[in-house]
Protein backbone atom coordinates (compact mmCIF):
# COMPACT_ATOMS: atom_id res chain seq x y z
CA UNK A 1 0.00 0.00 0.00
CA UNK A 2 1.50 3.66 -0.77
CA UNK A 3 1.24 6.05 1.97
CA UNK A 4 0.89 8.54 -0.60
CA UNK A 5 -2.84 8.58 -1.19
CA UNK A 6 -3.69 9.18 2.18
CA UNK A 7 -5.15 12.60 2.35
CA UNK A 8 -2.53 14.20 4.70
CA UNK A 9 0.57 13.21 3.03
CA UNK A 10 1.15 16.29 1.18
CA UNK A 11 1.90 17.93 5.23
CA UNK A 12 4.96 16.75 5.63
CA UNK A 13 5.62 17.70 2.39
CA UNK A 14 5.46 21.09 2.61
CA UNK A 15 6.79 21.19 6.26
CA UNK A 16 9.57 20.99 4.52
CA UNK A 17 9.30 23.02 1.79
CA UNK A 18 7.91 25.85 3.65
CA UNK A 19 7.98 25.34 7.47
CA UNK A 20 7.03 29.08 8.31
CA UNK A 21 4.64 29.71 5.83
CA UNK A 22 1.10 30.11 8.17
CA UNK A 23 -1.29 26.95 7.39
CA UNK A 24 -3.80 28.11 9.88
CA UNK A 25 -4.60 31.69 11.39
CA UNK A 26 -7.63 31.40 13.65
CA UNK A 27 -9.42 34.54 15.03
CA UNK A 28 -8.25 33.95 19.18
CA UNK A 29 -9.27 36.87 21.51
CA UNK A 30 -11.49 39.66 20.66
CA UNK A 31 -8.98 42.90 19.67
CA UNK A 32 -9.31 46.53 18.62
CA UNK A 33 -12.56 47.93 17.92
CA UNK A 34 -14.24 44.37 18.76
CA UNK A 35 -12.15 42.92 15.52
CA UNK A 36 -10.33 39.57 16.20
CA UNK A 37 -6.95 39.61 17.60
CA UNK A 38 -6.23 36.73 15.01
CA UNK A 39 -3.58 35.65 17.99
CA UNK A 40 -3.57 31.97 17.51
CA UNK A 41 -1.80 30.46 14.33
CA UNK A 42 0.17 26.78 13.25
CA UNK A 43 3.11 27.58 11.04
CA UNK A 44 2.93 24.56 8.35
CA UNK A 45 5.88 22.98 10.37
CA UNK A 46 4.13 23.07 13.78
CA UNK A 47 0.83 21.75 11.66
CA UNK A 48 3.20 18.92 11.00
CA UNK A 49 4.38 17.82 13.81
CA UNK A 50 1.68 18.58 16.49
CA UNK A 51 -0.22 17.04 14.29
CA UNK A 52 2.46 13.93 14.65
CA UNK A 53 1.67 13.73 18.30
CA UNK A 54 -1.41 13.80 18.05
CA UNK A 55 -1.67 11.00 15.70
CA UNK A 56 0.68 8.80 18.21
CA UNK A 57 -0.98 9.41 21.14
CA UNK A 58 -4.58 8.99 19.82
CA UNK A 59 -3.10 5.53 18.54
CA UNK A 60 -2.07 4.18 22.52
CA UNK A 61 -6.14 5.47 23.00
CA UNK A 62 -6.96 2.80 20.27
CA UNK A 63 -8.09 5.17 18.11
CA UNK A 64 -6.12 4.08 14.85
CA UNK A 65 -6.59 3.16 11.65
CA UNK A 66 -10.09 1.99 10.90
CA UNK A 67 -11.61 3.34 13.99
CA UNK A 68 -14.37 5.90 13.60
CA UNK A 69 -14.56 9.08 15.76
CA UNK A 70 -17.06 11.58 16.21
CA UNK A 71 -15.62 14.84 15.98
CA UNK A 72 -17.71 17.73 17.58
CA UNK A 73 -15.00 20.37 17.68
CA UNK A 74 -15.57 24.44 16.81
CA UNK A 75 -13.31 25.53 14.23
CA UNK A 76 -9.63 26.03 16.19
CA UNK A 77 -6.07 25.02 15.82
CA UNK A 78 -7.73 21.84 17.74
CA UNK A 79 -10.24 21.08 15.36
CA UNK A 80 -7.59 21.08 12.36
CA UNK A 81 -4.56 19.47 14.26
CA UNK A 82 -7.43 16.51 15.30
CA UNK A 83 -8.23 15.93 11.95
CA UNK A 84 -4.90 15.32 10.32
CA UNK A 85 -3.74 13.43 13.37
CA UNK A 86 -6.84 11.53 12.45
CA UNK A 87 -6.12 11.26 8.76
CA UNK A 88 -2.71 10.31 9.61
CA UNK A 89 -3.40 7.43 11.63
CA UNK A 90 -5.87 5.98 9.16
CA UNK A 91 -9.05 6.80 11.81
CA UNK A 92 -12.53 7.76 10.39
CA UNK A 93 -13.39 11.39 11.41
CA UNK A 94 -17.26 11.67 11.54
CA UNK A 95 -18.41 15.24 11.06
CA UNK A 96 -21.90 15.82 11.36
CA UNK A 97 -23.57 19.66 11.30
CA UNK A 98 -24.23 20.35 15.01
CA UNK A 99 -27.58 22.42 14.31
CA UNK A 100 -29.38 19.95 13.22
CA UNK A 101 -32.46 18.71 14.94
CA UNK A 102 -31.76 17.13 17.65
CA UNK A 103 -33.48 13.74 17.18
CA UNK A 104 -31.96 13.45 13.58
CA UNK A 105 -28.52 14.45 15.21
CA UNK A 106 -28.86 11.67 17.59
CA UNK A 107 -30.06 9.27 14.08
CA UNK A 108 -27.05 10.46 12.51
CA UNK A 109 -24.30 9.32 15.52
CA UNK A 110 -26.24 6.35 16.05
CA UNK A 111 -26.03 4.99 12.05
CA UNK A 112 -22.04 6.22 12.10
CA UNK A 113 -21.46 3.38 15.35
CA UNK A 114 -18.34 5.02 16.30
CA UNK A 115 -15.75 3.54 18.59
CA UNK A 116 -14.68 6.94 19.68
CA UNK A 117 -16.43 10.49 20.60
CA UNK A 118 -13.64 13.34 20.63
CA UNK A 119 -15.80 17.02 21.47
CA UNK A 120 -15.77 20.10 23.60
CA UNK A 121 -17.01 19.98 27.19
CA UNK A 122 -20.61 20.86 25.63
CA UNK A 123 -20.60 18.23 23.31
CA UNK A 124 -19.97 15.83 25.99
CA UNK A 125 -22.19 16.94 28.45
CA UNK A 126 -25.22 17.18 25.11
CA UNK A 127 -24.09 13.06 24.44
CA UNK A 128 -24.65 12.59 28.18
CA UNK A 129 -27.72 13.99 28.26
CA UNK A 130 -29.47 13.48 25.06
CA UNK A 131 -27.93 9.88 25.06
CA UNK A 132 -25.74 9.96 22.01
CA UNK A 133 -23.40 7.07 20.94
CA UNK A 134 -24.31 4.99 23.91
CA UNK A 135 -21.99 2.38 24.75
CA UNK A 136 -18.44 4.31 23.15
CA UNK A 137 -15.70 3.85 25.10
CA UNK A 138 -12.60 6.50 24.05
CA UNK A 139 -13.82 9.58 25.05
CA UNK A 140 -11.55 12.35 24.65
CA UNK A 141 -11.91 16.31 25.58
CA UNK A 142 -10.96 18.97 23.75
CA UNK A 143 -10.67 21.34 26.63
CA UNK A 144 -11.56 20.98 30.19
CA UNK A 145 -13.09 17.40 30.92
CA UNK A 146 -15.34 16.88 33.81
CA UNK A 147 -16.50 13.74 35.15
CA UNK A 148 -16.91 11.75 32.11
CA UNK A 149 -14.13 9.77 32.44
CA UNK A 150 -11.55 9.28 29.31
CA UNK A 151 -8.40 11.49 28.51
CA UNK A 152 -8.11 14.83 27.31
CA UNK A 153 -6.47 15.86 23.52
CA UNK A 154 -3.66 18.07 25.62
CA UNK A 155 -2.95 14.95 27.30
CA UNK A 156 -3.15 12.63 23.97
CA UNK A 157 -0.57 15.31 22.55
CA UNK A 158 1.61 14.93 25.72
CA UNK A 159 2.03 11.37 25.21
CA UNK A 160 2.22 11.48 21.70
CA UNK A 161 4.98 13.59 21.47
CA UNK A 162 7.11 10.89 23.22
CA UNK A 163 6.02 8.06 21.00
CA UNK A 164 6.47 9.28 17.14
CA UNK A 165 5.13 6.78 14.79
CA UNK A 166 4.97 6.47 10.91
CA UNK A 167 1.55 7.58 8.90
CA UNK A 168 -0.58 5.11 8.14
CA UNK A 169 -0.17 2.81 5.11
CA UNK A 170 -3.36 4.07 3.79
CA UNK A 171 -4.30 3.22 0.23
CA UNK A 172 -7.46 5.11 -2.11
CA UNK A 173 -10.04 2.35 -0.95
CA UNK A 174 -10.04 2.94 2.32
CA UNK A 175 -11.94 5.34 4.33
CA UNK A 176 -11.00 8.56 5.06
CA UNK A 177 -14.10 10.23 6.69
CA UNK A 178 -17.66 10.39 7.11
CA UNK A 179 -19.17 13.23 6.02
CA UNK A 180 -23.03 13.87 6.66
CA UNK A 181 -24.88 15.97 4.27
CA UNK A 182 -27.16 18.84 5.32
CA UNK A 183 -30.18 16.80 4.88
CA UNK A 184 -31.87 19.80 3.26
CA UNK A 185 -34.34 17.30 1.93
CA UNK A 186 -34.58 14.93 4.98
CA UNK A 187 -32.62 13.33 7.56
CA UNK A 188 -28.57 13.65 6.82
CA UNK A 189 -26.81 10.97 5.33
CA UNK A 190 -23.66 9.78 5.81
CA UNK A 191 -21.07 10.02 2.94
CA UNK A 192 -18.37 7.42 2.71
CA UNK A 193 -15.65 9.50 1.57
CA UNK A 194 -12.11 6.99 0.53
CA UNK A 195 -8.83 8.78 0.42
CA UNK A 196 -8.69 8.43 -3.05
CA UNK A 197 -11.81 10.77 -3.06
CA UNK A 198 -10.22 13.36 -1.40
CA UNK A 199 -7.25 12.98 -3.49
CA UNK A 200 -9.06 13.69 -6.33
CA UNK A 201 -11.06 16.91 -4.77
CA UNK A 202 -7.49 18.16 -4.18
CA UNK A 203 -6.37 17.69 -7.95
CA UNK A 204 -9.74 18.91 -9.47
CA UNK A 205 -10.05 21.81 -7.39
CA UNK A 206 -5.94 22.50 -8.50
CA UNK A 207 -7.20 22.41 -11.72
CA UNK A 208 -10.27 23.71 -12.12
CA UNK A 209 -9.35 27.06 -10.36
CA UNK A 210 -5.78 26.99 -10.67
CA UNK A 211 -5.09 27.19 -6.76
CA UNK A 212 -1.30 28.07 -6.87
CA UNK A 213 0.67 27.42 -2.86
CA UNK A 214 1.21 30.82 -1.26
CA UNK A 215 -2.14 32.05 -2.01
CA UNK A 216 -4.48 33.06 1.39
CA UNK A 217 -7.74 31.48 2.09
CA UNK A 218 -10.73 33.04 3.77
CA UNK A 219 -12.67 29.83 4.03
CA UNK A 220 -16.23 30.78 5.74
CA UNK A 221 -17.28 26.64 5.30
CA UNK A 222 -14.41 25.67 8.14
CA UNK A 223 -14.22 22.20 6.28
CA UNK A 224 -13.47 23.47 3.08
CA UNK A 225 -10.34 24.68 4.88
CA UNK A 226 -8.81 21.34 5.02
CA UNK A 227 -8.06 21.18 1.57
CA UNK A 228 -5.68 24.83 2.25
CA UNK A 229 -3.28 22.45 3.69
CA UNK A 230 -2.89 19.94 0.41
CA UNK A 231 -2.74 22.83 -1.53
CA UNK A 232 -0.31 24.74 0.21
CA UNK A 233 -2.74 27.77 1.15
CA UNK A 234 -2.85 29.84 4.37
CA UNK A 235 -6.29 29.65 6.05
CA UNK A 236 -7.88 32.48 7.71
CA UNK A 237 -10.66 31.24 9.90
CA UNK A 238 -13.18 34.05 9.67
CA UNK A 239 -14.73 35.70 12.97
CA UNK A 240 -18.60 34.38 12.49
CA UNK A 241 -20.95 31.27 13.40
CA UNK A 242 -20.45 29.28 10.40
CA UNK A 243 -23.66 27.77 10.88
CA UNK A 244 -25.37 31.24 10.30
CA UNK A 245 -23.03 32.37 7.34
CA UNK A 246 -26.44 34.99 6.04
CA UNK A 247 -26.16 36.59 9.68
CA UNK A 248 -22.48 37.22 9.29
CA UNK A 249 -21.14 40.32 10.19
CA UNK A 250 -19.18 41.88 6.91
CA UNK A 251 -17.44 44.13 8.82
CA UNK A 252 -15.39 41.18 10.59
CA UNK A 253 -15.18 39.85 6.92
CA UNK A 254 -13.43 42.78 5.52
CA UNK A 255 -11.12 43.64 8.60
CA UNK A 256 -9.66 39.62 7.81
CA UNK A 257 -9.54 40.64 4.01
CA UNK A 258 -7.88 43.84 4.79
CA UNK A 259 -5.02 42.53 7.55
CA UNK A 260 -3.83 39.41 6.28
CA UNK A 261 -3.87 40.03 2.08
CA UNK A 262 -6.84 37.65 1.80
CA UNK A 263 -6.60 36.70 -2.34
CA UNK A 264 -9.29 33.98 -2.04
CA UNK A 265 -12.56 33.22 -0.64
CA UNK A 266 -15.31 30.39 -0.21
CA UNK A 267 -19.12 31.44 0.95
CA UNK A 268 -22.36 30.47 0.85
CA UNK A 269 -24.80 32.37 -1.22
CA UNK A 270 -26.35 33.80 1.70
CA UNK A 271 -22.60 34.88 2.56
CA UNK A 272 -22.69 36.46 -0.91
CA UNK A 273 -25.59 38.61 -0.19
CA UNK A 274 -24.10 39.67 3.30
CA UNK A 275 -21.34 40.80 0.77
CA UNK A 276 -23.40 42.36 -1.70
CA UNK A 277 -25.32 44.23 0.44
CA UNK A 278 -22.55 45.69 2.58
CA UNK A 279 -21.27 46.83 -0.52
CA UNK A 280 -17.58 47.28 0.24
CA UNK A 281 -14.81 46.55 -2.46
CA UNK A 282 -12.87 43.21 -1.90
CA UNK A 283 -9.80 44.83 -2.26
CA UNK A 284 -7.34 42.21 -3.35
CA UNK A 285 -8.97 39.10 -3.55
CA UNK A 286 -8.36 37.13 -6.69
CA UNK A 287 -10.83 34.48 -6.86
CA UNK A 288 -14.18 33.86 -5.11
CA UNK A 289 -16.35 31.25 -5.21
CA UNK A 290 -19.40 30.04 -3.61
CA UNK A 291 -21.51 26.92 -3.63
CA UNK A 292 -24.65 25.54 -2.08
CA UNK A 293 -27.52 26.69 -4.39
CA UNK A 294 -27.86 28.91 -7.34
CA UNK A 295 -26.31 32.39 -6.31
CA UNK A 296 -29.08 34.68 -7.39
CA UNK A 297 -28.16 36.73 -10.78
CA UNK A 298 -28.63 40.28 -9.03
CA UNK A 299 -25.81 39.03 -6.08
CA UNK A 300 -23.50 37.76 -8.77
CA UNK A 301 -23.69 40.87 -10.90
CA UNK A 302 -23.28 42.85 -7.50
CA UNK A 303 -19.80 40.80 -6.13
CA UNK A 304 -18.31 40.64 -9.75
CA UNK A 305 -18.53 44.96 -9.20
CA UNK A 306 -16.84 44.42 -6.02
CA UNK A 307 -13.75 42.33 -7.07
CA UNK A 308 -11.07 43.65 -8.81
CA UNK A 309 -11.52 44.09 -12.53
CA UNK A 310 -9.43 40.70 -13.51
CA UNK A 311 -10.62 38.69 -10.24
CA UNK A 312 -12.55 35.44 -10.93
CA UNK A 313 -16.41 34.78 -9.72
CA UNK A 314 -16.45 31.18 -9.69
CA UNK A 315 -20.22 29.39 -8.87
CA UNK A 316 -18.82 25.31 -9.08
CA UNK A 317 -21.94 22.84 -8.98
CA UNK A 318 -21.37 20.07 -7.14
CA UNK A 319 -22.65 17.71 -3.40
CA UNK A 320 -21.33 16.08 -0.76
CA UNK A 321 -21.63 13.36 -2.14
CA UNK A 322 -19.24 14.22 -5.39
CA UNK A 323 -17.43 17.52 -5.85
CA UNK A 324 -16.58 19.38 -7.72
CA UNK A 325 -18.84 18.42 -10.84
CA UNK A 326 -18.99 21.47 -13.35
CA UNK A 327 -17.95 25.20 -12.64
CA UNK A 328 -18.54 28.57 -14.34
CA UNK A 329 -17.36 31.76 -13.89
CA UNK A 330 -19.50 34.77 -13.38
CA UNK A 331 -19.11 36.71 -16.34
CA UNK A 332 -19.99 33.94 -18.20
CA UNK A 333 -23.31 33.30 -15.54
CA UNK A 334 -24.26 36.93 -16.13
CA UNK A 335 -24.51 36.84 -19.96
CA UNK A 336 -27.10 34.04 -19.36
CA UNK A 337 -28.94 35.68 -16.52
CA UNK A 338 -31.70 36.50 -19.11
CA UNK A 339 -32.18 32.92 -20.08
CA UNK A 340 -32.61 32.29 -16.60
CA UNK A 341 -34.71 34.96 -15.54
CA UNK A 342 -36.71 33.71 -18.84
CA UNK A 343 -37.11 29.75 -17.48
CA UNK A 344 -34.29 28.15 -18.73
CA UNK A 345 -33.06 26.91 -15.41
CA UNK A 346 -29.48 28.11 -13.79
CA UNK A 347 -26.24 27.51 -15.89
CA UNK A 348 -23.60 25.86 -13.97
CA UNK A 349 -20.90 25.53 -16.68
CA UNK A 350 -18.95 22.83 -18.00
CA UNK A 351 -17.84 19.64 -16.66
CA UNK A 352 -14.70 19.50 -14.97
CA UNK A 353 -12.35 16.88 -16.49
CA UNK A 354 -12.19 14.02 -16.29
CA UNK A 355 -15.81 13.97 -14.52
CA UNK A 356 -18.25 12.08 -17.30
CA UNK A 357 -21.63 13.60 -16.82
CA UNK A 358 -25.05 12.20 -18.16
CA UNK A 359 -28.32 13.15 -18.11
CA UNK A 360 -31.25 10.09 -17.82
CA UNK A 361 -34.18 9.95 -17.70
CA UNK A 362 -36.32 11.10 -14.85
CA UNK A 363 -36.86 7.68 -12.67
CA UNK A 364 -37.85 8.06 -8.79
CA UNK A 365 -37.43 4.05 -8.87
CA UNK A 366 -34.01 2.14 -8.15
CA UNK A 367 -31.13 1.64 -10.86
CA UNK A 368 -28.85 -1.37 -10.26
CA UNK A 369 -27.34 -1.20 -13.60
CA UNK A 370 -26.42 1.34 -15.89
CA UNK A 371 -28.09 -0.92 -18.60
CA UNK A 372 -31.68 -0.24 -16.94
CA UNK A 373 -30.95 3.66 -17.96
CA UNK A 374 -32.38 5.80 -20.65
CA UNK A 375 -29.73 8.37 -21.56
CA UNK A 376 -30.94 11.77 -23.08
CA UNK A 377 -30.47 13.77 -25.48
CA UNK A 378 -29.08 17.40 -25.89
CA UNK A 379 -31.58 20.37 -24.29
CA UNK A 380 -34.24 17.28 -23.04
CA UNK A 381 -34.23 17.57 -18.80
CA UNK A 382 -33.32 14.67 -16.76
CA UNK A 383 -31.66 13.71 -14.36
CA UNK A 384 -27.84 14.74 -13.70
CA UNK A 385 -25.38 11.86 -13.31
CA UNK A 386 -21.58 12.00 -12.79
CA UNK A 387 -18.63 9.12 -12.72
CA UNK A 388 -15.37 10.37 -11.88
CA UNK A 389 -12.65 10.89 -9.13
CA UNK A 390 -14.91 12.47 -6.71
CA UNK A 391 -18.08 10.26 -7.10
CA UNK A 392 -18.28 8.62 -3.72
CA UNK A 393 -19.68 4.74 -3.51
CA UNK A 394 -22.07 4.85 -1.08
CA UNK A 395 -23.94 6.09 2.46
CA UNK A 396 -22.68 4.16 5.85
CA UNK A 397 -25.70 2.36 7.34
CA UNK A 398 -27.63 3.55 4.12
CA UNK A 399 -28.72 0.68 2.10
CA UNK A 400 -31.64 1.90 1.06
CA UNK A 401 -30.32 5.36 -0.06
CA UNK A 402 -27.35 3.73 -1.72
CA UNK A 403 -29.37 1.65 -3.96
CA UNK A 404 -31.08 5.25 -4.77
CA UNK A 405 -28.15 7.18 -5.59
CA UNK A 406 -26.10 4.67 -6.91
CA UNK A 407 -25.62 2.72 -10.48
CA UNK A 408 -23.36 0.07 -11.38
CA UNK A 409 -21.99 0.35 -15.09
CA UNK A 410 -19.91 -1.84 -16.73
CA UNK A 411 -17.32 -0.67 -18.37
CA UNK A 412 -15.95 -1.48 -22.09
CA UNK A 413 -12.47 -3.26 -20.77
CA UNK A 414 -15.05 -5.61 -18.17
CA UNK A 415 -14.08 -3.44 -15.26
CA UNK A 416 -16.79 -1.49 -13.57
CA UNK A 417 -17.81 1.46 -11.61
CA UNK A 418 -20.21 3.61 -9.59
CA UNK A 419 -22.45 6.70 -11.08
CA UNK A 420 -23.67 8.71 -8.53
CA UNK A 421 -27.32 9.89 -9.01
CA UNK A 422 -27.03 13.77 -8.25
CA UNK A 423 -30.75 13.76 -7.78
CA UNK A 424 -30.89 16.95 -9.51
CA UNK A 425 -32.75 17.63 -12.88
CA UNK A 426 -30.79 19.72 -15.80
CA UNK A 427 -29.88 19.40 -18.99
CA UNK A 428 -26.77 20.21 -21.21
CA UNK A 429 -27.21 23.05 -24.15
CA UNK A 430 -25.98 23.14 -27.68
CA UNK A 431 -22.55 24.98 -26.37
CA UNK A 432 -21.88 21.63 -24.40
CA UNK A 433 -22.83 24.03 -20.81
CA UNK A 434 -24.67 21.90 -18.47
CA UNK A 435 -27.87 23.50 -16.80
CA UNK A 436 -29.34 22.74 -13.47
CA UNK A 437 -33.23 23.28 -13.03
CA UNK A 438 -33.66 22.07 -9.52
CA UNK A 439 -34.27 19.15 -7.06
CA UNK A 440 -35.92 16.01 -8.22
CA UNK A 441 -37.81 15.26 -5.03
CA UNK A 442 -39.40 18.97 -5.53
CA UNK A 443 -40.46 18.64 -8.72
CA UNK A 444 -43.73 19.11 -9.60
CA UNK A 445 -45.72 16.77 -11.37
CA UNK A 446 -48.84 18.17 -12.44
CA UNK A 447 -51.95 17.07 -14.71
CA UNK A 448 -49.95 19.03 -17.34
CA UNK A 449 -46.90 17.72 -17.23
CA UNK A 450 -43.67 18.36 -14.60
CA UNK A 451 -42.86 21.67 -13.41
CA UNK A 452 -39.30 22.56 -12.32
CA UNK A 453 -38.26 24.98 -9.28
CA UNK A 454 -35.28 26.17 -11.27
CA UNK A 455 -36.96 27.16 -13.93
CA UNK A 456 -39.75 28.67 -12.45
CA UNK A 457 -38.62 30.90 -9.48
CA UNK A 458 -35.94 33.32 -11.39
CA UNK A 459 -38.91 34.70 -13.41
CA UNK A 460 -40.48 35.87 -10.37
CA UNK A 461 -37.18 36.85 -8.38
CA UNK A 462 -36.68 39.17 -10.90
CA UNK A 463 -39.77 41.18 -10.03
CA UNK A 464 -38.76 44.19 -7.77
CA UNK A 465 -39.86 44.10 -4.13
CA UNK A 466 -39.79 40.09 -4.11
CA UNK A 467 -36.79 38.79 -2.42
CA UNK A 468 -37.03 35.29 -3.23
CA UNK A 469 -39.80 32.48 -3.95
CA UNK A 470 -40.50 29.09 -3.93
CA UNK A 471 -42.40 26.86 -5.95
CA UNK A 472 -43.93 23.75 -4.35
CA UNK A 473 -47.52 21.48 -5.60
CA UNK A 474 -50.19 20.57 -3.03
CA UNK A 475 -52.03 17.52 -3.64
CA UNK A 476 -51.26 13.85 -5.01
CA UNK A 477 -48.44 13.73 -7.51
CA UNK A 478 -49.77 13.63 -11.14
CA UNK A 479 -52.82 16.20 -9.70
CA UNK A 480 -50.54 18.96 -8.00
CA UNK A 481 -51.73 22.06 -8.46
CA UNK A 482 -48.75 25.05 -8.83
CA UNK A 483 -48.37 27.20 -5.83
CA UNK A 484 -45.68 30.08 -5.34
CA UNK A 485 -44.20 31.16 -2.38
CA UNK A 486 -43.50 35.03 -2.18
CA UNK A 487 -40.81 36.32 0.51
CA UNK A 488 -41.29 39.98 -0.07
CA UNK A 489 -37.82 42.36 0.35
CA UNK A 490 -37.53 44.32 3.79
CA UNK A 491 -40.37 47.08 3.31
CA UNK A 492 -42.09 45.76 0.97
CA UNK A 493 -45.68 45.11 1.56
CA UNK A 494 -48.32 42.71 0.17
CA UNK A 495 -50.94 44.80 -1.78
CA UNK A 496 -52.82 43.98 -4.60
CA UNK A 497 -51.10 45.71 -6.68
CA UNK A 498 -48.22 43.63 -6.03
CA UNK A 499 -50.32 40.23 -6.66
CA UNK A 500 -51.34 41.03 -10.15
CA UNK A 501 -48.12 41.84 -11.09
CA UNK A 502 -47.36 38.47 -10.41
CA UNK A 503 -50.19 36.91 -11.74
CA UNK A 504 -49.36 39.45 -15.35
CA UNK A 505 -45.88 37.76 -15.22
CA UNK A 506 -47.14 34.46 -14.36
CA UNK A 507 -48.85 34.66 -17.55
CA UNK A 508 -46.10 36.24 -19.96
CA UNK A 509 -44.54 32.60 -19.74
CA UNK A 510 -46.17 29.38 -21.07
CA UNK A 511 -44.44 27.29 -18.22
CA UNK A 512 -45.57 29.37 -15.43
CA UNK A 513 -49.31 30.23 -16.90
CA UNK A 514 -51.07 27.92 -14.57
CA UNK A 515 -50.08 29.26 -11.29
CA UNK A 516 -52.92 31.46 -10.14
CA UNK A 517 -51.91 30.84 -6.44
CA UNK A 518 -49.67 33.03 -4.31
CA UNK A 519 -49.19 32.74 -0.79
CA UNK A 520 -46.71 35.54 0.88
CA UNK A 521 -44.83 33.85 3.67
CA UNK A 522 -42.24 35.81 6.10
CA UNK A 523 -39.44 33.77 6.09
CA UNK A 524 -38.53 31.01 4.03
CA UNK A 525 -36.88 27.92 5.90
CA UNK A 526 -33.05 26.99 4.79
CA UNK A 527 -30.75 24.43 5.28
CA UNK A 528 -28.31 24.66 8.14
CA UNK A 529 -25.24 24.48 6.60
CA UNK A 530 -25.35 27.16 3.67
CA UNK A 531 -28.38 28.85 4.81
CA UNK A 532 -29.47 28.72 1.01
CA UNK A 533 -31.10 25.93 0.07
CA UNK A 534 -34.89 26.41 0.42
CA UNK A 535 -37.30 23.89 2.84
CA UNK A 536 -39.38 23.89 -0.13
CA UNK A 537 -40.82 20.44 1.93
CA UNK A 538 -42.00 22.09 4.70
CA UNK A 539 -43.16 25.10 2.73
CA UNK A 540 -45.51 22.56 0.56
CA UNK A 541 -46.90 21.21 4.30
CA UNK A 542 -47.76 25.13 5.37
CA UNK A 543 -49.35 25.46 1.57
CA UNK A 544 -51.17 22.95 1.51
CA UNK A 545 -53.05 24.87 5.11
CA UNK A 546 -53.45 27.69 3.10
CA UNK A 547 -55.28 27.50 -0.47
CA UNK A 548 -58.44 26.97 0.28
CA UNK A 549 -58.70 30.12 2.46
CA UNK A 550 -56.05 32.15 0.03
CA UNK A 551 -57.04 33.69 -3.03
Amino acid sequence: MNAATNIAARLPELARERPDQIAIRCPGKPGAGGMAAYDVTLDYRTLNARSDAMAAGLATHGIGRGVRAVVMVRPSPEFFLLMFALFKNGAVPVLVDPGIDKRALKQCLDEAQPQAFIGIGLAHVARLVLRWCRGVKTLVTVGRRWGWGGTTLARVEAEGARAPQPMAATDGEDVAAILFTSGSTGVPKGVVYRHRHFVGQVELLRAAFGMEPGGVDLPTFPPFALFDPALGLTSVIPDMDPTRPAKADPRKLHDAIARFGITQLFGSPALMRVLADHGQPLAGVRRVTSAGAPVPPDVVARIRRLLPADAEFWTPYGATECLPVAVIEGRELESTRQATEAGAGTCVGRVVAPNQVRIIAIDDAHLADWSQVRELATGEVGEITVAGPTATDSYFNRPQATAAAKVREVLADGSTRVVHRMGDVGYFDAQGRLWFCGRKTQRLQTAHGPMYTEQVEPVFNALEGIARTALVGVGAAGQQRPVLCVELQPGCSDTPALRERLRREADTHPHTSRITQFLMHPSFPVDIRHNAKIGREKLAVWAATQVDTRA
